[in-house]
């Protein structure tokens, strides 16, 4: 008989550790939700925790984007680095700690041929847990999902790929809002009982938008009910992907990613999302102007031999028309400082989190259903380059 028996089938009976030792679970305590005002004042409540410092807090994030944009790979990425406690994005350092996976438009096989293109030749992270099938949240899924996690008491994420397959039927009766909410408050009730962030990988509508968040498919109750919203969109230049974030605990940001095809995996970028997606003229004259304030377009041609300077004063005055530069009575040109110099700083310091994961170790902890039920832009430039 084998050493390693055949794990359970089902995610009702996955245990966490089939060889250790049985335990009575620790009975979670309702949290309080009613405070005076100077009751809560006094309080102290811990930090959120972080599986992605600065981009992934607890609570329910909905991760968002068209068809074969890369959901999946982000998030089965996001899902191995946190497992193994490495790094997202190839350079986020993240705490680590048990993992779910609800890989519920794939195959076993599929899952394997990503994870050995992921991993490179690594060891794969016994914390992570991956599932293909999963009843919706409304007939069992939801206690499923409490069940893993009661099993996993330091579980740090739970991904669910994708949302359409959890949510179930609307109740009767309610509006289209009312049951977009509905279908997240499921989920977000399992993050706030637990202390995790859990991913809803879901789609957007076909027509673009000025606003991300009105992307999102399906009514503004998704979105509003979630803690978070990322949304993954294609780009232009050198970067792959913009990654748009906002939430309750993480500050509006953008983020440049660059798909590694040889791994699978999503890079992040340094600097400014607009040095990544802006012809090569323009990003090296951003890269000047940013270096060097107050610049002339001669002083740019300098440092560009191969462009010649009437390409350089026609591309200056663009970026300035375009608010990529701010330009003075002189003709000299700055880095339009508003809306840039905060999108270069360190990831932590965008989304008001932490600059390290100490925060993480803590564990802190409604609506209609009962939690004791849970636990049972602009084209390219065309210029010479």
């Amino acid at each position: 008989m084998s050493a390693n028996p055949i794990p359970p089938l089902h995610l009702y009976s996955v245990p966490s550790d089939p060889q250790g030792p049985s335990a009575a679970l620790p009975k979670r305590e309702r949290p309080r939700t009613s405070w005076t005002a100077d009751q809560l004042m006094a309080a102290h409540f811990p930090e959120p925790k972080w599986a992605v410092p600065g981009i992934l807090a607890e609570g329910v994030s909905l991760l968002a984007g068209p068809p074969k944009v890369g959901k999946s790979w982000l998030s089965l990425g996001l899902g191995l680095a946190v497992a193994a406690g490495s790094k997202a994005f190839d350079s986020v350092p993240v705490q680590g700690g048990p993992v779910l996976y609800l890989a519920l438009e794939d195959t076993p096989r599929r899952l394997q041929t990503r994870m050995g293109k992921l991993l490179g030749g690594q060891k794969a992270p016994p914390g992570l847990t991956l599932v293909t099938e999963c009843p919706p949240f409304p007939q069992g899924g939801a206690e499923a999902i409490a069940g893993w996690l009661d099993r996993n008491p330091d579980a740090r994420m739970v991904v669910i790929d994708v949302f359409a397959k959890m949510r179930g039927q609307a109740p009767q009766g309610v509006s289209a809002y009312d049951a977009d909410y509905h279908a997240v408050g499921f989920a977000k009730r399992i993050a706030d009982h637990y202390g995790i962030t859990v991913v809803l990988v879901h789609h957007v509508r076909k027509a673009g938008s000025d606003d991300f968040l009105t992307e999102v498919s399906g009514t503004n109750g998704i979105a509003g009910a979630a803690d978070a919203t990322l949304v993954l969109k294609r780009a232009r230049g050198q970067a792959d992907g913009i990654l748009h974030v906002t939430g309750r605990d993480v500050n509006e940001a953008e983020y440049a990613l660059q798909f590694q095809d040889a791994s699978g995996a999503w890079h992040l970028l340094d600097g400014p999302v607009s040095d990544h997606t802006v012809g090569n003229t323009r990003a090296a004259i951003l890269k000047h102007v940013r270096a060097n304030p107050g610049t002339k377009p001669k002083d740019i041609a300098t440092t560009l031999p191969h462009v010649d300077i009437d390409t350089i004063r026609r591309t200056c005055s663009r970026m300035a028309a375009d608010g990529q530069l701010a330009r003075d009575a002189g003709g000299r040109y700055y880095p339009d400082t508003d809306t840039r110099t905060q999108a270069a700083q360190e990831v932590s310091e965008l989304s008001g989190c932490p600059g390290t994961t100490s925060d993480l170790q803590e564990r802190p902890g409604q609506s209609e259903i009962e939690l004791s039920g849970l636990s049972g832009s602009a084209d390219i430039e065309k210029e010479a380059t």
